[in-house]
């Protein structure tokens, strides 16, 4: 009697792999539905570290709870932050549209070089040739234009004229960032530990080192370099304003911005006090120059390391593309995260050359097997046993 043995074929596709295509479909959808939510929520998470802080002084020193401490953060956000920057760049954006209207004007009927730059020694002529070949004359700020952006200069001013249409997706993507950050600053401790066991798990040996790098180095360059900038154009731009400058609003902002970048700062309040002194306001702008210089000191050498116990050392060109690449990726909240993220990689990067350093693997090469001396034959009196016995 003999048996029949049934034989099963192998399933086309197994279970595990059926599950691995279904979690990244999962993943490409939520992608696809959910990454205009990414901006919004990468920026609470910057700002929710770098000021956790003050939220768990909120809690545990004066006991208001999780859910009220959550409010009162939002609200202090809102009045040190967001209505200020609101007002700060409506004002700007109403002077810049002043200056392309007289661009436009200019580009018309053309317009002769201001007597101040033929009063400056040395290079009064250079600047009045120049003037003349690239302002003065009709039309030659469109060619200008043209040659340098590839647009005319009145697309410029329809943009700025229509600027208003993005303040409802700018103040949409505010709203958002400020509901995930309320949801951080109540729940957040819950989240910390969700995202402490996926990380042991993934990175058993160097999560306790990142989990401490990366919050630290997002509070420092935060507070150290983005809110410290804000700061510089809001007093600065007062400065200018005191002084007489055209269009300080303006100028205050771009002072702030030039204040991401090292050295942006000085070079902003030293061409401004140059303008004055050139236009005739000699006081003005000696006044100026000296208020941005001991501000900047006050600044580097006092409020600064007291705030994030010493200056963020991050290179120029890493700070430069975290800043542009920010503005240009997320708006005005790649301020906040730009900087921060270019400051991750490099303390990432700084931490493997650490750790290189500190456990250096072993460099030696191995010999080449061909390269070894044949072994030694038996000695004569010694039998040699066969293979398998």
């Amino acid at each position: 009697m003999s048996s029949t043995k049934t034989r099963y074929r192998s399933p086309l596709i197994t279970d595990v792999s059926a599950a691995r295509w279904l979690l990244l479909l999962i993943l490409i959808a939520s992608v696809y539905f959910f990454h205009s939510f990414l901006v919004p929520v990468l920026a609470a998470t910057v700002m929710a570290v770098a000021s956790w802080s003050i939220r768990q002084r909120l809690v545990h020193g004066l006991g208001l709870g999780k859910t009220l401490s959550a409010a009162a953060m939002i609200l202090t956000i809102l009045c040190v932050i967001v209505v200020p920057m609101s007002i700060a760049l409506f004002y700007a954006v109403e002077e810049v549209r002043a200056w392309l209207y007289w661009a436009l004007e200019v580009n018309v009927t053309g317009a002769p070089t201001p007597g101040w730059m033929l009063r400056i020694p040395q290079i009064g002529d250079w600047l009045d040739e120049q003037w003349q070949t690239f302002i003065g004359q009709p039309g030659a700020i469109g060619h200008l234009t043209q040659a340098v952006s590839g647009s005319n200069i009145a697309s410029f001013y329809r943009g700025v004229v229509t600027a208003g249409a993005m303040t409802a997706h700018m103040a949409l993507t505010t709203l958002f960032t400020l509901i995930t950050l309320f949801v951080l600053y109540r729940d957040g401790e819950k989240i910390v530990e969700q995202i402490d066991r996926v990380g042991q798990r993934i990175l058993p040996e160097r999560w306790n080192r990142l989990s401490r790098v990366v919050p630290a180095t997002i509070s420092s360059t935060l507070t150290g370099m983005t809110l410290i900038a804000l700061g510089e154009g809001v007093i600065l731009g007062m400065a200018y304003w005191i002084a007489g400058v055209p269009s300080p609003v303006a100028f205050g902002v771009i002072t702030g911005f030039m204040a991401l970048v090292p050295g942006g700062a000085p070079l902003s309040f030293t061409l401004i006090s140059i303008y004055l002194v050139a236009s005739g306001s000699t006081v003005a702008g000696i006044g100026l120059f000296l208020w941005g210089a001991i501000e900047l000191f006050v600044v580097d050498k006092t409020i600064r390391p007291m705030l994030v116990g010493g200056p963020v050392k991050l290179p120029f060109l890493p700070t430069f593309f975290g800043l542009i690449g920010g503005v240009k990726t997320m708006g005005i909240l790649g301020l906040f995260v730009g900087p921060v993220l270019m400051a991750l990689l490099v303390s990432i990067w700084r931490e493997w050359q650490r750790e290189i350093e500190t456990h250096p693997r072993d460099t030696e090469i191995p010999p080449d097997p061909t390269e070894l001396e044949p072994p030694l034959p038996p000695p004569a009196d010694v039998a040699v046993r066969p293979p398998g016995l």
